[in-house]
């Protein structure tokens, strides 16, 4: 799901376990993140999308997938 964050946290040259550090999250939490399993709040998605320099809806708010109901 969240496959761009794995991509963006390799092209810095971070393990999830140095990301996690980063964030001040355990390793494992942060790999439920990356692989779609947990959600961040916004404070963590912020911090986050500070350490890739992007918007926290770039990563975390996924367009494509977004259904809205019709009436």
């Amino acid at each position: 799901m969240r496959k761009e964050l794995a991509i963006a946290r390799d092209n810095i040259g971070l393990t999830q376990a140095r990301m996690a550090e980063l964030l001040g999250i355990s390793r494992s939490y942060y790999s439920l993140i990356e692989n779609g399993m947990r959600n961040p709040d916004y404070g963590l998605a912020k911090r986050i999308a500070k350490i890739f320099k992007v918007s926290p809806s770039n990563i975390f708010f996924d367009l494509d997938g977004f259904n809205m109901k019709q009436k």
